[in-house]
C-alpha cells in the first residue's frame, strides 16, 4: 500500500513538472490536465497489476485512451495545424505514468528529463530550422494589365523565394493572384517590404 502511494505521488510530481511548462506557455493541456493524465495512467497500471490476467488489455487501452484525448487538442488555425506538440506531450506523459505505476522509476525519471529537455531546449532549434524555409500565403490585388501576375512571380524569384501559383481571378479592371511561397524568413521580409511600397498593389495579404 505504501509503495502504491509513493508511485502516485511521484506520478503527480512528474505530471506537475511537465504541466507547469505547458501552463507557462498557455497551452490547451496545462498543469492540472497533465497531472490527471500522469496519475490516471499510473492508477490504471496499478489496477492492471492487481487484476492479473486482464492487466495487459487494460494497459493497452491506456494508450488508446490517451490517443483519443490527444487528438482532441489538435486543431487547424488558418493554414496551420496547431496543438501537435501538446498532443504528443499528453501521449508521452501517459507513458510516464505507466512507467511509474509499474515501479520503473529509472525509466520514468529519465523519460521526464528527456521530455522536459525537448520542451525547453528544442523550440529555438525548431524556429531556426523553420526560418530557413518558411511557407507563406500571398494574395495580391492589382490593376489588370498583360503579364501582371507573371511580373510578381518573377519578383518572388528575384527575392530568393519559390512561388507556387494558386487561384487567380479577374473582377472588373482588377486581377487577384494567390500563391504559396517558400523561402528563408529574410527573403520573405524583403519581399513583403517591397510589395507594401509598390504603388500598383491595391491590396496585399500575407
Amino acid at each position: 500500500m505504501t509503495e502504491d502511494l509513493i508511485r502516485l505521488v511521484v506520478a503527480l510530481l512528474i505530471g506537475g513538472l511537465i504541466g507547469a511548462e505547458r501552463e507557462y506557455h498557455s497551452k490547451a493541456a496545462g498543469f492540472r490536465t497533465m497531472i490527471m493524465i500522469c496519475v490516471g495512467s499510473a492508477l490504471f497500471t496499478l489496477a492492471s497489476d492487481r487484476i492479473g490476467n486482464s492487466g495487459d488489455r487494460i494497459a493497452a487501452n491506456i494508450v488508446n485512451g490517451i490517443g483519443f484525448l490527444g487528438a482532441g487538442i489538435i486543431f487547424k488555425e488558418e493554414n496551420r495545424v496547431r496543438g501537435l506538440t501538446t498532443a504528443a506531450t499528453v501521449w508521452a506523459v501517459g507513458a510516464l505514468g505507466m512507467c511509474i505505476g509499474g515501479g520503473n522509476y529509472d525509466i520514468g525519471l529519465a523519460g521526464t528529463l528527456v521530455i522536459l529537455g525537448c520542451l525547453w531546449l528544442l523550440p529555438g532549434a525548431s524556429n531556426w530550422i523553420s526560418s530557413k524555409n518558411k511557407q507563406r500565403d500571398y494574395k495580391i490585388v492589382t490593376t489588370f494589365k498583360n503579364k501582371t501576375l507573371v511580373q510578381y512571380e518573377t519578383f518572388f524569384v528575384e527575392c530568393g523565394l519559390s512561388p507556387h501559383r494558386g487561384r487567380q481571378e479577374r473582377i472588373g479592371n482588377q486581377i487577384i493572384g494567390q500563391w504559396k511561397v517558400n523561402g528563408p524568413e529574410k527573403a520573405h521580409e524583403k519581399c513583403i517590404k517591397r510589395l507594401l511600397n509598390d504603388p500598383e498593389v491595391k491590396e496585399f495579404v500575407f
